[in-house]
């Protein structure tokens, strides 16, 4: 935490913005603009990064029969551990009935629900439409609406093509690693804005909503929360555990990313650095390149864990009671739908929207959830980046790829760092005593 001047400057924006939302709301609602410009300015970096990154992650395989054995196994892995997400969900809304007693509170955002029922008009739930919505009618279009799913469907089909040519596309995949060094540098000019971006996304949100909207939403945020941080236990540590990972070291490594993605709520803003910490921890980089963005569509743990819990709250504040069998159904509902989440803040809504009008379920409850989203999604969004990070350590142990000499020496190097810094604080400390004793 102390070596990183970035770090220290996205805590004090926290901070600030809470300061900021609380004492002067008038002021601290214009202040959104700025937390838009900087999320307009991470999107602006995700389609060129997400296209260079996963044709070099594929095509650096070089056997197209490697890459079947290994998008297989990543898809396997990723839906057993968001299937498992969803049923966590499940649980932990049934346990703690996060919609009950909420009366009060949902008669004030009435006004919000003809916003939050025209955006479900436009998502498509059937398999068929689903299944149409893979493939792209054109690349640039994909890139240009950020439809993560057709870009990575393309990329596939691209990268699979410049396997099967062989050394007559060596230059493409030259260019294609240098674009993505290219976008690695921009975005981390682009970080040095996170400070400004986060002030003016936590000052909104305090500020539009006021302090007591915590304690008035404080059981939903709990529920969520409580849940969450039982996956990461439960789930993402039984997964390091049979793989011989330690956690501890990983989550330490992911310290920087996590922090970026809880604060920003967009887990693409900390997806450049937290692919670089996964190559230095020991994952080669054709995996951390083909199973990183592939995550990003395919293994958003936290926000289908939300999804789940959502729908839920949302039956449960209008007294619409689920059989355990329809809870199934709309479960299955969400494999499908929410495989098509991109990483950004408020896309869940849309799909939870969506899924709650495809089954006859009031809308109620998204308008709800609508003015708290920020926070609900700083929690779900760290999940889905070290959900994915933790992705691409099971991948490579399960492929035999893992380096655990690179990993030993990544700890042992962040430690020393750690302890060099510790010193140099002590040093810091002395030399000021001592200037006042001599004094």
């Amino acid at each position: 935490m102390k070596q990183s001047k970035l770090t220290l400057a996205i805590f004090a924006a926290l901070f600030l913005g809470i300061i900021t939302g609380w004492a002067f709301p008038d002021f601290a609602v214009k202040m959104h603009v700025l937390a838009e410009i900087f999320l307009r300015m991470v999107k602006m970096i995700i389609a060129p990064l997400l296209f260079a990154t996963l044709v070099v992650g594929i095509a650096g395989h070089g056997d197209v029969k490697s890459i079947g054995r290994l998008g297989i196994k990543t898809i396997a892995y990723f839906e057993i551990v968001t299937t498992i997400a969803l049923f966590i969900g499940l649980g932990f809304a049934n346990l703690f009935k996060p919609g009950e007693g909420m009366g009060n509170i949902s008669t004030a955002h009435n006004g919000l629900n003809s916003i939050v029922q025209s955006a479900a008009t436009t998502q498509h739930n059937s398999f068929g439409e689903l299944l149409l919505g893979l493939f792209p009618t054109s690349i640039f279009q994909s890139m240009a609406e950020g439809n993560l799913l057709q870009i990575v469907v393309f990329c596939i089909f691209f990268a699979l093509a410049i396997c099967a040519i062989g050394e007559k596309a060596k230059p493409v995949v030259n260019v294609l690693n240098s674009l993505a060094s290219i976008m690695f540098k921009f975005t981390e000019y682009v970080m040095y804005f996170a400070p400004i971006g986060i002030f003016g996304a936590i000052a909104y949100t305090v500020g539009s909503n006021g302090i007591h909207i915590l304690l008035n939403y404080g059981k939903i945020i709990l529920s969520l929360y409580v849940a969450l941080a039982a996956f990461v236990l439960f789930v993402l540590f039984a997964a390091c555990k049979i793989v011989k990972i330690s956690i501890r070291a990983l989550f330490k490594a992911l310290q920087e990313p996590a922090l970026l993605a809880f604060t920003t709520a967009s887990s693409e803003a900390a997806l450049p650095k937290a692919m670089a910490i996964m190559e230095d921890f020991g994952v080669p980089k054709s995996i951390v390149g083909f199973v990183m963005p592939t995550g990003y569509t395919f293994n958003l743990d936290g926000s289908t864990l939300y999804l789940a819990m959502a729908v839920i709250f949302s039956t449960q504040l209008v007294g619409h009671a689920l059989t355990f069998e329809q809870q199934l159904v709309i479960m299955f509902a969400l494999m499908l739908t929410s495989k098509g989440i991109a990483g950004v803040p408020r896309v869940a809504l849309i799909v939870l929207a969506g899924t709650l009008t495809s089954f006859g379920i009031p809308i109620l409850g998204v308008a709800i959830l609508l003015g708290i989203d920020q926070i609900l999604d700083m929690g779900r969004t760290t999940v889905n980046l070290i959900g994915n990070c933790v992705a691409t350590v099971v991948i490579a142990r399960w492929e035999n790829q893992f380096d655990y000499y690179k990993m030993s020496n990544f700890i042992k190097n962040k430690n020393r760092k750690l302890a060099a810094v510790a010193n140099i604080e002590d040093y810091k400390e002395e030399n000021q005593n001592g200037g006042i004793n001599g004094v």
